[in-house]
Protein backbone atom coordinates (compact mmCIF):
# COMPACT_ATOMS: atom_id res chain seq x y z
CA UNK A 1 0.00 0.00 0.00
CA UNK A 2 2.80 2.56 0.24
CA UNK A 3 2.87 3.29 -3.33
CA UNK A 4 -1.03 4.51 -2.58
CA UNK A 5 0.28 7.35 0.30
CA UNK A 6 1.32 9.64 -2.34
CA UNK A 7 -2.28 9.79 -3.67
CA UNK A 8 -3.87 11.75 -0.51
CA UNK A 9 -3.20 15.37 0.74
CA UNK A 10 -3.03 14.78 4.48
CA UNK A 11 0.28 16.36 6.57
CA UNK A 12 3.39 14.35 6.36
CA UNK A 13 3.84 15.15 10.01
CA UNK A 14 0.77 13.56 11.36
CA UNK A 15 0.74 9.98 11.73
CA UNK A 16 -3.43 9.45 11.10
CA UNK A 17 -5.37 7.11 12.50
CA UNK A 18 -8.70 8.76 12.28
CA UNK A 19 -9.81 8.40 8.70
CA UNK A 20 -13.55 7.15 10.54
CA UNK A 21 -14.21 10.30 11.90
CA UNK A 22 -14.50 12.27 7.99
CA UNK A 23 -12.30 9.96 5.69
CA UNK A 24 -9.74 11.93 3.00
CA UNK A 25 -9.88 12.72 -0.42
CA UNK A 26 -7.47 11.39 -2.94
CA UNK A 27 -5.61 14.08 -5.25
CA UNK A 28 -6.97 13.26 -8.13
CA UNK A 29 -10.76 12.88 -6.83
CA UNK A 30 -9.96 16.31 -5.12
CA UNK A 31 -8.91 18.29 -8.31
CA UNK A 32 -12.41 16.87 -9.85
CA UNK A 33 -14.04 18.13 -7.38
CA UNK A 34 -12.07 22.00 -7.53
CA UNK A 35 -12.96 21.66 -11.28
CA UNK A 36 -16.50 21.51 -10.64
CA UNK A 37 -16.50 24.25 -8.34
CA UNK A 38 -14.51 25.82 -11.10
CA UNK A 39 -17.28 25.40 -13.35
CA UNK A 40 -19.82 26.43 -11.43
CA UNK A 41 -18.33 29.73 -10.76
CA UNK A 42 -17.71 30.38 -14.36
CA UNK A 43 -21.13 30.02 -15.17
CA UNK A 44 -23.74 29.45 -11.99
CA UNK A 45 -26.94 29.37 -14.05
CA UNK A 46 -26.00 26.61 -16.31
CA UNK A 47 -24.18 24.56 -13.71
CA UNK A 48 -27.20 24.65 -11.65
CA UNK A 49 -30.04 24.48 -13.57
CA UNK A 50 -28.51 22.47 -16.56
CA UNK A 51 -25.42 20.67 -16.94
CA UNK A 52 -25.41 19.79 -13.09
CA UNK A 53 -28.68 18.22 -13.22
CA UNK A 54 -27.15 16.01 -15.87
CA UNK A 55 -23.50 15.67 -14.11
CA UNK A 56 -26.00 14.50 -10.70
CA UNK A 57 -27.81 12.03 -12.86
CA UNK A 58 -24.75 10.30 -13.97
CA UNK A 59 -23.55 10.24 -10.49
CA UNK A 60 -26.75 8.88 -9.07
CA UNK A 61 -26.64 6.15 -11.51
CA UNK A 62 -22.69 5.25 -10.74
CA UNK A 63 -23.65 5.31 -7.04
CA UNK A 64 -26.43 2.72 -7.69
CA UNK A 65 -24.58 0.33 -9.68
CA UNK A 66 -21.79 0.59 -6.93
CA UNK A 67 -23.99 -0.07 -3.93
CA UNK A 68 -26.64 -2.19 -5.79
CA UNK A 69 -29.97 -0.43 -5.97
CA UNK A 70 -31.90 1.48 -8.54
CA UNK A 71 -30.92 4.96 -9.52
CA UNK A 72 -34.42 6.29 -8.92
CA UNK A 73 -34.12 5.35 -4.86
CA UNK A 74 -31.17 6.95 -4.07
CA UNK A 75 -30.77 10.59 -3.26
CA UNK A 76 -27.74 12.62 -2.16
CA UNK A 77 -28.28 14.29 1.16
CA UNK A 78 -24.73 16.23 2.95
CA UNK A 79 -24.61 13.56 5.69
CA UNK A 80 -26.20 10.20 7.28
CA UNK A 81 -27.49 12.12 10.14
CA UNK A 82 -29.32 14.77 8.12
CA UNK A 83 -31.33 11.49 6.36
CA UNK A 84 -32.04 10.37 9.53
CA UNK A 85 -33.98 13.61 10.11
CA UNK A 86 -35.68 13.17 6.67
CA UNK A 87 -36.82 10.05 7.99
CA UNK A 88 -37.53 10.37 11.48
CA UNK A 89 -39.50 13.64 10.81
CA UNK A 90 -41.73 12.42 8.35
CA UNK A 91 -42.61 8.42 9.60
CA UNK A 92 -46.00 8.24 11.33
CA UNK A 93 -45.32 7.84 14.80
CA UNK A 94 -48.34 7.78 17.28
CA UNK A 95 -47.89 7.77 21.23
CA UNK A 96 -46.52 4.40 22.52
CA UNK A 97 -45.28 3.53 19.37
CA UNK A 98 -41.58 1.87 19.35
CA UNK A 99 -38.30 2.31 17.52
CA UNK A 100 -36.04 -0.51 18.21
CA UNK A 101 -32.57 0.35 18.27
CA UNK A 102 -29.28 -0.32 20.24
CA UNK A 103 -27.49 1.19 22.39
CA UNK A 104 -24.32 1.57 19.99
CA UNK A 105 -25.60 4.08 17.65
CA UNK A 106 -24.21 6.98 16.86
CA UNK A 107 -25.12 9.95 19.15
CA UNK A 108 -26.88 12.79 17.07
CA UNK A 109 -29.29 10.45 15.20
CA UNK A 110 -29.96 8.79 19.21
CA UNK A 111 -30.32 13.07 19.48
CA UNK A 112 -32.91 12.69 16.22
CA UNK A 113 -35.22 9.63 17.09
CA UNK A 114 -35.37 10.61 21.22
CA UNK A 115 -36.40 14.65 19.53
CA UNK A 116 -39.42 13.30 17.27
CA UNK A 117 -40.59 10.21 19.70
CA UNK A 118 -40.83 13.11 22.63
CA UNK A 119 -43.02 15.45 20.58
CA UNK A 120 -45.65 11.95 19.84
CA UNK A 121 -45.06 10.25 23.24
CA UNK A 122 -43.38 7.44 21.13
CA UNK A 123 -40.66 5.41 22.54
CA UNK A 124 -37.25 5.04 21.38
CA UNK A 125 -35.65 1.92 22.83
CA UNK A 126 -31.95 1.67 22.70
CA UNK A 127 -31.68 -2.41 23.48
CA UNK A 128 -28.81 -2.54 25.93
CA UNK A 129 -25.65 -5.05 24.03
CA UNK A 130 -23.62 -6.63 27.03
CA UNK A 131 -20.04 -6.54 25.97
CA UNK A 132 -17.97 -8.28 25.14
CA UNK A 133 -20.42 -9.95 22.36
CA UNK A 134 -19.49 -13.47 21.84
CA UNK A 135 -21.05 -14.37 18.19
CA UNK A 136 -23.63 -12.90 15.56
CA UNK A 137 -26.29 -14.84 17.40
CA UNK A 138 -25.45 -13.63 20.92
CA UNK A 139 -25.77 -10.14 19.35
CA UNK A 140 -29.18 -11.40 17.68
CA UNK A 141 -30.55 -12.74 20.51
CA UNK A 142 -29.93 -9.44 22.85
CA UNK A 143 -31.06 -7.28 20.07
CA UNK A 144 -34.23 -8.69 19.59
CA UNK A 145 -35.57 -8.96 23.21
CA UNK A 146 -36.50 -5.52 22.69
CA UNK A 147 -39.03 -6.38 20.28
CA UNK A 148 -42.55 -5.72 21.52
CA UNK A 149 -46.18 -5.61 19.24
CA UNK A 150 -45.67 -1.88 20.36
CA UNK A 151 -42.42 -2.07 17.69
CA UNK A 152 -43.02 0.09 14.23
CA UNK A 153 -39.51 0.25 13.02
CA UNK A 154 -35.51 -1.11 14.18
CA UNK A 155 -33.22 1.47 13.22
CA UNK A 156 -29.67 0.02 13.60
CA UNK A 157 -25.66 0.44 12.46
CA UNK A 158 -23.92 -1.28 9.71
CA UNK A 159 -20.85 -0.49 11.49
CA UNK A 160 -21.33 1.39 14.66
CA UNK A 161 -18.94 4.53 14.81
CA UNK A 162 -17.40 4.26 18.21
CA UNK A 163 -17.14 0.83 19.01
CA UNK A 164 -16.32 0.08 15.45
CA UNK A 165 -17.97 -2.76 15.11
CA UNK A 166 -19.76 -4.43 12.50
CA UNK A 167 -23.20 -5.30 13.02
CA UNK A 168 -24.80 -8.39 11.47
CA UNK A 169 -27.46 -6.25 9.79
CA UNK A 170 -27.88 -8.94 7.11
CA UNK A 171 -29.52 -11.24 9.71
CA UNK A 172 -31.18 -8.14 11.56
CA UNK A 173 -33.32 -7.41 8.01
CA UNK A 174 -34.21 -10.66 7.21
CA UNK A 175 -35.70 -11.20 10.85
CA UNK A 176 -37.41 -8.11 11.11
CA UNK A 177 -39.20 -8.63 7.59
CA UNK A 178 -40.29 -11.76 8.36
CA UNK A 179 -41.90 -9.68 11.41
CA UNK A 180 -43.06 -7.34 9.28
CA UNK A 181 -41.22 -4.44 10.33
CA UNK A 182 -39.99 -1.62 8.67
CA UNK A 183 -35.67 -1.39 8.12
CA UNK A 184 -33.54 1.35 8.82
CA UNK A 185 -29.81 0.96 8.47
CA UNK A 186 -27.34 3.43 9.05
CA UNK A 187 -24.63 2.58 7.16
CA UNK A 188 -22.41 5.51 7.88
CA UNK A 189 -19.25 3.81 7.83
CA UNK A 190 -20.17 0.63 5.47
CA UNK A 191 -19.41 2.34 1.20
CA UNK A 192 -16.02 1.52 0.43
CA UNK A 193 -15.05 -0.78 3.61
CA UNK A 194 -17.78 -2.94 2.93
CA UNK A 195 -19.35 -5.00 -0.41
CA UNK A 196 -22.63 -3.38 -0.34
CA UNK A 197 -25.48 -4.31 -2.63
CA UNK A 198 -29.00 -3.32 -1.28
CA UNK A 199 -31.15 -5.36 -2.92
CA UNK A 200 -29.93 -8.51 -1.02
CA UNK A 201 -29.65 -6.66 2.09
CA UNK A 202 -33.46 -6.26 2.27
CA UNK A 203 -33.28 -2.74 4.10
CA UNK A 204 -36.23 -1.00 3.44
CA UNK A 205 -34.16 2.45 4.47
CA UNK A 206 -30.23 2.90 3.49
CA UNK A 207 -28.10 5.57 4.44
CA UNK A 208 -23.94 5.61 3.81
CA UNK A 209 -21.63 8.47 3.66
CA UNK A 210 -19.46 8.47 0.31
CA UNK A 211 -17.09 11.16 1.96
CA UNK A 212 -15.60 8.13 4.57
CA UNK A 213 -14.32 5.18 2.91
CA UNK A 214 -15.28 6.03 -0.24
CA UNK A 215 -13.22 9.45 -0.16
CA UNK A 216 -15.20 11.77 -1.76
CA UNK A 217 -14.81 15.42 -1.12
CA UNK A 218 -16.86 16.66 2.43
CA UNK A 219 -20.28 16.49 2.71
CA UNK A 220 -21.72 13.87 0.28
CA UNK A 221 -23.82 10.59 1.29
CA UNK A 222 -27.23 9.12 0.08
CA UNK A 223 -30.51 8.08 1.56
CA UNK A 224 -31.93 5.40 -0.09
CA UNK A 225 -35.73 4.95 0.47
CA UNK A 226 -37.18 1.42 -1.10
CA UNK A 227 -39.86 2.58 -3.84
CA UNK A 228 -43.04 1.60 -1.63
CA UNK A 229 -42.11 4.15 1.03
CA UNK A 230 -41.04 7.11 -0.90
CA UNK A 231 -44.12 8.82 -1.04
CA UNK A 232 -43.94 8.73 3.03
CA UNK A 233 -40.82 11.51 3.96
CA UNK A 234 -40.61 14.49 2.97
CA UNK A 235 -37.81 16.29 1.99
CA UNK A 236 -36.50 18.89 5.38
CA UNK A 237 -36.63 22.07 2.54
CA UNK A 238 -39.55 22.34 0.46
CA UNK A 239 -38.40 23.81 -2.33
CA UNK A 240 -38.47 23.75 -6.08
CA UNK A 241 -38.98 20.19 -6.10
CA UNK A 242 -42.79 20.79 -4.87
CA UNK A 243 -45.39 21.34 -7.56
CA UNK A 244 -42.10 22.00 -9.70
CA UNK A 245 -42.69 23.99 -12.77
CA UNK A 246 -41.45 20.80 -14.98
CA UNK A 247 -41.40 17.83 -12.49
CA UNK A 248 -39.30 14.66 -13.13
CA UNK A 249 -40.79 10.81 -13.69
CA UNK A 250 -39.94 10.94 -9.69
CA UNK A 251 -41.38 12.93 -6.83
CA UNK A 252 -39.17 11.10 -4.62
CA UNK A 253 -35.87 12.63 -6.64
CA UNK A 254 -37.92 16.43 -7.26
CA UNK A 255 -38.78 16.91 -3.11
CA UNK A 256 -35.14 16.04 -2.07
CA UNK A 257 -32.81 16.79 -5.14
CA UNK A 258 -34.31 20.34 -5.91
CA UNK A 259 -33.37 22.35 -3.32
CA UNK A 260 -32.00 25.81 -5.06
CA UNK A 261 -28.75 27.45 -4.54
CA UNK A 262 -26.11 25.57 -3.56
CA UNK A 263 -22.66 24.14 -4.13
CA UNK A 264 -23.13 19.90 -4.72
CA UNK A 265 -19.89 19.65 -6.18
CA UNK A 266 -19.06 17.35 -3.58
CA UNK A 267 -22.08 14.34 -5.04
CA UNK A 268 -20.41 14.93 -8.39
CA UNK A 269 -17.63 13.57 -7.46
CA UNK A 270 -18.74 9.99 -6.32
CA UNK A 271 -18.03 8.37 -10.34
CA UNK A 272 -14.45 9.60 -9.80
CA UNK A 273 -14.04 8.10 -6.35
CA UNK A 274 -15.28 4.87 -7.23
CA UNK A 275 -13.38 4.54 -10.61
CA UNK A 276 -9.82 5.69 -8.09
CA UNK A 277 -10.51 2.58 -6.09
CA UNK A 278 -11.77 0.34 -9.32
CA UNK A 279 -8.14 1.31 -10.42
CA UNK A 280 -6.06 0.71 -7.50
CA UNK A 281 -7.94 -2.85 -7.28
CA UNK A 282 -9.74 -1.35 -3.67
CA UNK A 283 -10.76 -4.30 -2.24
CA UNK A 284 -7.51 -6.14 -1.85
CA UNK A 285 -6.34 -2.72 -0.60
CA UNK A 286 -9.00 -2.96 1.98
CA UNK A 287 -8.35 -6.38 2.83
CA UNK A 288 -4.74 -5.27 3.87
CA UNK A 289 -6.32 -2.95 6.08
CA UNK A 290 -8.26 -5.21 7.51
CA UNK A 291 -5.83 -7.63 8.30
CA UNK A 292 -3.45 -5.21 9.61
CA UNK A 293 -6.09 -3.80 12.06
CA UNK A 294 -6.68 -7.24 13.55
CA UNK A 295 -3.13 -8.30 13.39
CA UNK A 296 -2.51 -5.57 16.37
CA UNK A 297 -5.89 -6.06 17.90
CA UNK A 298 -4.70 -8.17 20.63
CA UNK A 299 -1.42 -6.09 21.25
CA UNK A 300 -3.25 -3.12 22.02
CA UNK A 301 -5.58 -4.88 24.58
CA UNK A 302 -2.67 -6.54 26.20
CA UNK A 303 -1.28 -2.98 26.37
CA UNK A 304 -4.31 -1.37 27.81
CA UNK A 305 -5.14 -4.22 29.99
CA UNK A 306 -8.18 -4.54 28.48
CA UNK A 307 -11.16 -7.40 26.85
CA UNK A 308 -11.86 -7.39 23.08
CA UNK A 309 -15.94 -6.55 22.63
CA UNK A 310 -16.35 -8.63 20.47
CA UNK A 311 -14.46 -11.97 18.54
CA UNK A 312 -11.71 -10.28 16.17
CA UNK A 313 -13.15 -12.16 12.69
CA UNK A 314 -14.84 -10.34 10.11
CA UNK A 315 -17.87 -10.91 11.33
CA UNK A 316 -17.59 -7.76 13.59
CA UNK A 317 -14.00 -6.18 12.83
CA UNK A 318 -13.18 -4.68 9.60
CA UNK A 319 -10.82 -1.51 9.23
CA UNK A 320 -11.56 0.56 12.54
CA UNK A 321 -10.97 -1.12 16.09
CA UNK A 322 -12.01 -0.09 19.56
CA UNK A 323 -9.86 -0.98 22.51
CA UNK A 324 -11.45 -0.16 26.08
CA UNK A 325 -9.49 1.94 27.59
CA UNK A 326 -9.34 3.48 31.52
CA UNK A 327 -8.93 7.28 31.30
CA UNK A 328 -11.17 10.11 33.25
CA UNK A 329 -9.71 12.62 31.09
CA UNK A 330 -10.29 11.61 27.62
CA UNK A 331 -10.30 14.66 25.86
CA UNK A 332 -7.09 15.93 27.38
CA UNK A 333 -5.86 12.04 26.38
CA UNK A 334 -6.56 13.03 22.84
CA UNK A 335 -4.82 16.34 22.86
CA UNK A 336 -1.60 14.93 24.32
CA UNK A 337 -1.74 11.90 22.06
CA UNK A 338 -1.66 15.16 19.42
CA UNK A 339 0.28 17.74 20.62
CA UNK A 340 2.77 15.63 21.75
CA UNK A 341 3.01 12.63 19.35
CA UNK A 342 1.53 14.30 16.46
CA UNK A 343 -1.22 11.18 16.38
CA UNK A 344 -4.72 11.62 15.14
CA UNK A 345 -6.45 9.13 17.13
CA UNK A 346 -9.42 9.81 18.93
CA UNK A 347 -10.34 8.65 22.58
CA UNK A 348 -14.43 7.84 22.07
CA UNK A 349 -16.83 8.44 24.80
CA UNK A 350 -19.91 5.98 24.87
CA UNK A 351 -22.23 6.42 27.69
CA UNK A 352 -19.80 4.65 30.63
CA UNK A 353 -17.33 3.42 28.55
CA UNK A 354 -13.91 5.24 26.96
CA UNK A 355 -12.63 3.41 23.60
CA UNK A 356 -9.14 4.16 21.92
CA UNK A 357 -10.57 3.91 18.32
CA UNK A 358 -7.51 3.27 15.57
CA UNK A 359 -8.67 3.06 11.81
CA UNK A 360 -6.33 1.78 8.69
CA UNK A 361 -6.75 3.16 5.33
CA UNK A 362 -4.10 2.68 2.50
CA UNK A 363 -1.64 4.98 3.28
CA UNK A 364 -1.68 3.64 7.18
CA UNK A 365 1.31 1.15 7.84
CA UNK A 366 2.46 -1.15 10.76
CA UNK A 367 4.89 1.71 11.51
CA UNK A 368 2.14 3.75 12.63
CA UNK A 369 0.31 1.91 14.75
CA UNK A 370 3.38 1.11 16.59
CA UNK A 371 4.18 4.96 16.98
CA UNK A 372 0.76 4.85 18.26
CA UNK A 373 1.46 1.42 20.72
CA UNK A 374 4.47 3.48 21.76
CA UNK A 375 3.29 6.48 22.75
CA UNK A 376 0.29 4.82 24.85
CA UNK A 377 2.92 2.93 26.48
CA UNK A 378 5.20 6.06 27.50
CA UNK A 379 1.92 7.82 28.47
CA UNK A 380 0.79 4.91 30.68
CA UNK A 381 4.29 5.36 32.42
CA UNK A 382 4.65 8.68 32.32
CA UNK A 383 1.26 10.94 32.90
CA UNK A 384 -1.77 9.99 35.10
CA UNK A 385 -3.88 10.32 31.92
CA UNK A 386 -4.32 6.25 31.24
CA UNK A 387 -4.99 4.32 34.50
CA UNK A 388 -3.39 0.96 34.76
Amino acid sequence: MDNLKSQFLLRDDITFLNFGSFGACPKPVFERYQQYQLELEQEPVQFITVNGLQYLKQSREALANYIGCNADDVVYVTNPSYAVNIIAKSFNLAQDDEILTTNLEYGACDRTWNYYCNKVGAKYVRQKIELPIASKEHFIEQFFKGLTPKTKLVFISHLTSSTGLRLPVEEICAIAKEKGLITFVDGAHAPGQLPLNLQTLQADIYTGACHQWMMTPKGSSFLYVKSDYQKLFDPLVISWGYQSAAPSHSQFLDYHQMQGTRDFSAFLCIPNAIAFMQQNNWEAVSQQCKELVQQNAAKFCSLLNATAIAPVTDDFICQLYSTPIKTKQPIDLYKHLFDKYKIEVPVMVHEDKVFLRYSIQAFNSQQDLDKLYNAVKEIMSTTSLIEP
